[in-house]
């Protein structure tokens, strides 16, 4: 038994017009069938949204593309319901390609090229740091040779570190700078006294090197009493090495 739509009277399953209101009750297997449009037709403003916000894509407007995609579903979706008087099929799925290029491939295109040059910027500031390091050591060298004459140049850099503020812990430097191999931003550095047949410390030399060549850094550096840093980049920079400009 089914039911008349109109006048809710109770009919047959094989009735198909309805004998107290005469309304069609016949019904298509699978639903009602929409008409096919016959006025006419008119492009889908989405479908065209969606092509040119896929087309923003690729000017780096990563934005656009979440738009491209959610614009061309709804697109193609208006479209089906439609029943022919909405055009933009096409445009809809060039938009939802180059959405989809542009959520999935544009991230990674600009990590390709973004990443190394984050890397570089952080390699450049780790040399500095390490230049600006050994300038603060080679201030302290001076302040303690001055004030230890005796002892000259400290036989450790753990002596230029916090303490009594004598010629034992002079308090020049920092404390992790006052350790036997100190590491900062990605260099570690090396320090070398000379001592006099007599026992006085009157030359060292100090080294800073990338704890990763490439990576924390490229160039490594050198410097001595003379108070001028050198800088290589094929390997330890020495005395021979050019000074740093």
């Amino acid at each position: 038994m089914k039911q008349c739509p109109n006048c809710k009277g109770n009919l047959a399953d094989y009735v198909p017009l309805c004998p107290y209101c005469g309304v069609n009750v016949a019904v298509p297997p699978g639903g009602p069938v929409q008409p096919a449009w016959t006025g006419p037709q008119e492009n889908s403003g989405k479908a065209t949204a969606s092509l040119v916000c896929g087309i923003l894509t690729f000017l780096c407007v990563w934005p656009a593309s979440v738009a491209a995609v959610i614009l061309g579903h709804i697109a193609l979706a208006d479209i089906k319901k439609s029943g022919g008087r909405l055009t933009g099929r096409g445009m809809a799925v060039a938009g939802l390609v180059l959405g989809y290029i542009g959520v999935f491939l544009l991230p990674l295109v600009i990590a390709a090229i973004a990443i190394p040059n984050l890397l570089r910027a952080r390699m450049a500031a780790n040399e500095a740091s390490a230049v600006g390091t050994l300038r603060t050591y080679n201030t302290a060298m001076i302040t303690y040779s001055n004030a230890c004459p005796d002892v000259g140049y400290p036989a450790s850099l753990e002596r230029l570190g916090p303490g009594s503020k004598d010629c034992g812990h002079a308090d020049l430097v920092q404390g992790p700078l006052a350790v036997q191999v100190p590491v900062k931003d990605g260099y570690h550095f090396f320090y070398a006294p000379q001592k006099t047949p007599g026992g006085l410390i009157n030359r060292y030399v100090l080294a800073a090197d990338p704890v990763n060549p490439g990576t924390s850094g490229i160039r490594h550096f050198f410097t001595d009493e003379s108070g001028v840093i050198r800088t290589s980049t094929r390997s330890g920079a020495d005395a021979n090495s050019e000074p740093l400009q």
